[in-house]
């Protein structure tokens, strides 16, 4: 990986933006891509320096990207920091598609692992195509620490732009306790009986904690 660069110090034809624009994007390094995607860098932070961290970054996982994270990297500013996690999050909707199916439900709550430990409810949709899989993950809703408001209209707008084939629902518990309350089944019936309604069946709803999860399929509540 380069060293931290400064950009007046590259010739202008081989810098991030200009090389871009003659070969494109897939010719730049994941390094020369995080250069041009911070832009500049600030007073003692240069540009090469801050992309070198978040490579770094990058090689932890998806997950090590947050907000929080970014803005403690040195030159990265609250606007940098949204345009990062902007970009990530319009390319993970639209762009990358998971070729491989969510047959099981091990595959499905490998996909949910990052809200088991949210410190507030969050409410998820999986849009899924006729092979089982992944078209678009959304957080749907954030709730209180005991409980998430969500609607059938929210839930199915996004899935219905998708073409989605079958839905599928899941929301964490930070109470540790993985029972659905009376609110999350009355939710459960609604989305059900919608999905019939629309085409596009509603093929379970989970309730994660951080160790354990219900099925309410399998527990035959829809």
């Amino acid at each position: 990986m380069p060293g931290a660069r400064r950009i007046h110090q590259i010739p202008a034809a081989d810098r991030p933006r200009e090389k871009l624009q003659r070969k494109g994007a897939a010719t730049l390094s994941d390094f020369e891509l995080w250069e041009v995607l911070v832009g500049i860098g600030s007073m003692g932070a240069a540009v090469g320096s801050i992309a070198k961290q978040l490579q770094k970054l990058l090689q932890k996982g998806p997950d090590a990207i947050t907000y929080e994270a970014l803005i403690a990297i040195k030159g990265i500013n609250i606007a940098t920091a949204g345009k990062i996690l902007a970009s990530l999050e319009l390319a993970r909707r639209h762009l990358v598609r998971d070729i491989q199916p969510l047959r099981t439900q091990q595959d499905i709550l490998a996909r949910l692992h990052d809200i088991r430990t949210k410190k507030q409810e969050y409410f998820v949709c999986l849009s899924l195509d006729g092979g089982q899989r992944l078209i678009s993950q959304r957080t749907i809703t954030i709730g209180t620490l005991d409980a998430v408001q969500a609607h059938p209209r929210e839930v199915f707008a996004d899935a219905i732009a998708d073409r989605a084939a079958t839905i599928l629902v899941a929301h964490n518990h930070p109470s540790g306790d993985p029972q659905p309350s009376r609110q999350d089944i009355t939710l459960t019936q609604q989305l059900h009986a919608s999905g019939q309604l629309l085409g596009i069946p509603l093929q379970d709803h989970l309730i994660l904690t951080k160790t354990e999860h219900f099925s309410c399929r399998q527990h035959h509540l829809l």
